[in-house]
């Protein structure tokens, strides 16, 4: 067996020192969509701009018609990366358009518009938004949390918040975000994995005055979930991006998402995005696929060649969590490839700093390049305790 390959299997040997937090059944959870009460009466008689996408479900039935049957007038609907449907490509720019079903005109907030203007706020009484998060730092849903905030603060109009429970939210790890390396995959001094909902994210964005401009009179209300218990994790009911199809995708994401900065496929183009790791001469052929289009990815990396790699879909991470991200993965890959240009100029703003790359491709230790995240963590956790609405890790 090639060396390299006995050093995979070793990196994954450890994730028996922890075991695998418990799944919460979603449904236990009563997320502050669910909560009508606790937020409709702010909703009544007023002109409501919503930012939500396909994740924004009451139950079974969107919130957008949730809210329709209970005669609130909903004036614009505001759309984050993927669209309002969800069913937009990574990176696809999606424009301002009107939903064919409701009717109702739909701002993008993804493309040349990232932020709100004074003239989409014009005519809306109130803001809310309802999307769910996975709790990575380069999911850009929380660039969009960060410029719907800064708008409505702005101008300023109030804002709901509905809070939704973190799958990635049992553990804090990576490196804190360097603030040259601020971009819409990362706005905020955060670790790639930081332990929060979105709603407490969206309180810490506010307290520490993140945002460009606060109003005096900008009033933010986050409705919490109830049930929630950080220290576990959760079946989310729906994609909450398209290519995040399976609860395999979201918990290996925090990872894998790093290698949208290399060269490698991470399954994009298959039933099975973000769940491996390959590039077409990748020299182990045990597990090959070949991308193709489909409706959420137009022009996959490597479409139509055959891709080999390694398959993580039934790694002991998914059972023997080591709430950790893998970057040993990332570095044993590259080594076996043997690719001089395997990183891309987009890994430094997925990993927040330009150390790691240099690090990975160097022989300190992955023992040794976590040390250097320490300090920057332990920082981190001091402002995110401010900001928790649930109980802390136990």
């Amino acid at each position: 067996m090639p060396k390299y390959i006995i050093l995979f299997f070793v990196a994954l040997s450890f994730f028996g020192q922890n075991r695998f937090p418990q799944i919460q059944d979603y449904a236990s959870i009563i997320c502050g969509a669910d909560q009508i009460h606790e937020y409709l009466p702010l909703l009544k008689g007023r002109r409501v701009g919503l930012v939500t996408n396909a994740s924004g479900l009451v139950g079974k039935k969107h919130i957008v018609d949730t809210l329709r049957a209970l005669n609130i007038n909903i004036v614009k609907i505001f759309s984050p990366e993927h669209g309002f449907r969800g069913m937009a490509d990574a990176g696809e720019k999606v424009g301002s358009t009107v939903d064919s079903i409701t009717g109702i005109p739909v701002v993008s907030l993804y493309g040349k518009k990232k932020k709100p203007e004074h003239e989409d706020l014009k005519g809306l009484d109130i803001m809310v938004f309802d999307i769910q998060d996975v709790g990575v730092r380069f999911y850009t849903y929380l660039s969009t949390l960060h410029y719907v905030i800064e708008a409505c603060a702005e101008f300023p109009k109030p804002l709901i918040v509905l809070d939704r429970p973190n799958p990635n939210g049992f553990y804090i790890d990576g490196p804190v975000m360097k603030k040259e390396f601020r971009s819409f995959l990362g706005l905020h001094p955060v670790p790639i994995v930081y332990g929060m909902t979105i709603g407490e994210y969206a309180n810490m964005i506010l307290g520490e005055r993140w945002v460009s401009f606060v109003r005096r009179t900008f009033q933010m209300v986050v409705i919490p979930c109830k049930n929630y218990d950080r220290n576990k994790t959760t079946r989310l009911p729906v994609p909450p991006s398209p290519n995040l199809n399976s609860f395999e995708s979201v918990l290996l994401y925090p990872t894998l998402g790093l290698l949208e900065g290399t060269k490698a496929s991470v399954g994009r183009g298959t039933p099975f995005p973000f769940q491996c790791i390959a590039h077409p001469e990748y020299p182990d052929t045990e597990f090959c696929f070949i991308p193709r289009a489909n409706a959420v990815n137009k022009r996959p990396l490597y479409e139509g060649q055959r891709c080999c790699g390694i398959n993580l879909s039934q790694s002991r991470y998914l059972t023997q969590h080591p709430k950790t991200i893998m970057p040993e993965w990332i570095r044993q890959f590259a080594l076996r490839l043997k690719k001089e240009d395997f990183f891309t100029k987009n890994f430094e703003p997925h990993a927040g700093n330009a150390e790691l790359r240099k690090q990975l491709v160097s022989r300190i230790s992955i023992s040794d390049i976590r040390k250097t995240w320490q300090k920057d963590l332990e920082q981190f956790k001091k402002i995110r305790k401010k900001y928790l609405i649930y109980p802390d890790f136990e």
